[in-house]
């Protein structure tokens, strides 16, 4: 199943409807780039305020790591000639009840540090690196197929299968943030799946997979439907 689609029109994100039997409340999967066109978090923002509620991600509070990491990504915007954006979606001013079940920075900071030495100093390596890249290339990454993501290892996850670095990486920056979303959504089938309720699961696109196999696996909930919403365009 292809979760955000690379083709000749430009990039796409896939928004999935998900349900079950015998359960009124359905999950909207809205698939997340940090940075997009700002057409992309304006169709969003649209569909969000027809939900009855958002469960969004977001680490709380600030940390020295976390903005190390989130300046790769606003390189791209910083370079005025890209034409993009970081996320604008004032998710709790949409009148809409917001969960965010993520963790703190402290959290993120404790996970980050139980990460070797020597992967922690490797990446603190590569970040200047990548902000450079990013700035003068963030829009061919995201028309590139390297932007892809589905429920299906890719040929870059094949390729770092065994790459410790990465394995490191992902659980932290995955790992414990996605069994706490998937514990907030547990309790809200537990105690609203009688309620006919559309609930936004509002997370970054490599968050999907887990959050699709976890609903499959725990509950049942299968996506039923998608509609395609435009990244950006070639």
């Amino acid at each position: 199943m292809q979760i955000i689609e690379h083709s000749v029109v430009g990039t796409r994100s896939a928004v999935l409807r998900l349900r079950r039997p015998g359960s009124q409340l359905q999950f909207l999967v809205f698939p997340m780039l940090h940075v997009a066109s700002p057409r992309f978090y304006a169709a969003v923002t649209k569909r969000l305020r027809e939900c009855d509620l958002l469960v969004v991600e977001g680490v709380s509070g600030r940390s020295v790591v976390g903005s190390a990491l989130t300046l790769t990504y606003r390189a791209m915007p910083a370079n005025r000639r890209s034409g993009l954006v970081t996320d604008p979606i004032p998710y709790a001013s949409l009148g809409v009840e917001v969960i965010n079940p993520d963790v703190t920075a402290a959290e993120f900071g404790q996970g980050w540090r139980t990460m070797p030495l020597r992967y922690r100093l490797q990446i603190w390596a590569l970040i200047p690196v990548v902000i450079v890249i990013q700035f003068f290339g963030g829009t061919r990454w995201l028309l590139s197929p390297e932007v892809e993501v589905s429920d299906l290892p890719s040929p870059a996850d094949e390729r770092h299968a065994d790459d410790e670095v990465t394995e490191h990486f992902d659980r932290t920056l995955g790992g414990e943030r996605d069994e706490r979303l998937l514990a907030a959504l547990s309790e809200l089938i537990r105690t609203r799946s009688a309620e006919r309720i559309d609930v936004a699961v509002v997370y970054g696109a490599g968050h999907v997979p887990a959050i699709v196999r976890g609903l499959l696996e725990l509950h049942g909930y299968r996506p039923r439907s998608a509609e395609w919403l435009t990244v950006l365009e070639r």
